[in-house]
């Protein structure tokens, strides 16, 4: 995939503003799961997100659609979770600003969405639930103006639960978003922003590449960690883990490290190749400070 044609954004949203809801809607219209596979919060997999309703960890999720490859990484709404927000926001380029056209934008809302226009981010307004009878969308639209400074017709609206407006909002990502920066050619760079254990295959990072690309079987160093490992199996989210091989600049994948510590692929450190490493590693995450991160790109 050429990198022109990708586009990395998260949704940033309070608790019970249709996130969630919102994320299966888009999965269901790119065909990325068929309806026969579609169950409610299909990207939330902790047995207590559903339980509550809430997203608790970040989960990435590839779409392809209209020629180009959609990068979705879904967010927690409540603020205990902001270091899980911090990480998607290294991530990617643009960010929805999901909001309830019946609530309002919610105080909670407002340090994520600073911290993403700190990042430069891309930031597209969707005012969600418009078919709910207690919505009020143009007095929510004045408060989203008044916040963001953006023209009326910037704001796009959406109800996550009937699907209304979602083939827009994908156009919309499209065509605001801007494409990744990086060198396919260059030397391999890219961002760990999660890590998870699995007791067959080890650790597996999840990756945010920013320059090169990695395959499968390529000699991996951490450059932080100085971890030094393989590559055995590297690949997407649909939004189960598929295999794809290599991974290019700008994506958003998996890679299969072998490590058998979570701390040997610590959250910000930086994948390069053995081979021919990079001269320095991404700035990765500031220490310290849980909510802020530098961007990597």
């Amino acid at each position: 995939m050429e990198i022109k044609n990708i586009r990395n954004f998260c949704i940033i949203s309070h608790v019970d503003h249709g996130k969630s809801t919102l994320a299966d809607r888009m999965l269901e219209f790119t065909h990325t799961v068929e309806k026969r596979d579609m169950k409610d919060q299909l990207l939330d997999s902790m047995d207590l997100e559903r339980e509550r309703g809430i997203t608790i960890k970040l989960a990435p999720v590839r779409m392809d659609y209209c020629g180009h490859v959609l990068n979705l990484i879904d967010t927690p709404g409540h603020v205990d979770f902001s270091y899980e927000v911090s990480r998607s926001l290294a991530a990617v380029e643009g960010a929805i600003l999901l909001v309830d056209a019946a609530q309002g934008i919610e105080a909670q809302t407002l340090s994520t969405l600073y911290a993403a226009l700190e990042h430069d981010l891309e930031i597209i307004p969707v005012l969600n639930k418009i078919d709910l009878p207690a919505a009020r969308p143009e007095e929510v639209k004045h408060e989203i103006i008044k916040l963001l400074g953006c023209k009326e017709e910037d704001i796009l609206l959406a109800s996550g639960k009937t699907g209304e407006g979602v083939e827009n909002i994908l156009n919309e990502i499209i065509k605001r978003v801007p494409a990744p920066k990086g060198e396919s050619n260059g030397k391999l760079k890219a961002l760990i922003f999660d890590s998870v254990y699995d007791p067959y295959r080890g650790v597996v990072a999840y990756l945010r590449m920013i320059d090169g690309n990695l395959k499968n079987t390529d000699e991996i160093i951490l450059m932080q960690t100085n971890s030094q490992g393989r590559a055995e199996d590297v690949g997407v989210f649909k939004p189960k883990l598929i295999s794809r091989s290599p991974l290019s600049a700008g994506e958003i994948g998996y890679c299969v490290t072998g490590f058998r510590e979570v701390s040997q692929a610590a959250v910000g450190d930086t994948i390069t190749s053995k081979k021919e490493a990079a001269l320095s590693p991404l700035p990765g995450y500031k220490k310290g400070q849980i909510s802020r991160v530098e961007r990597c790109s």
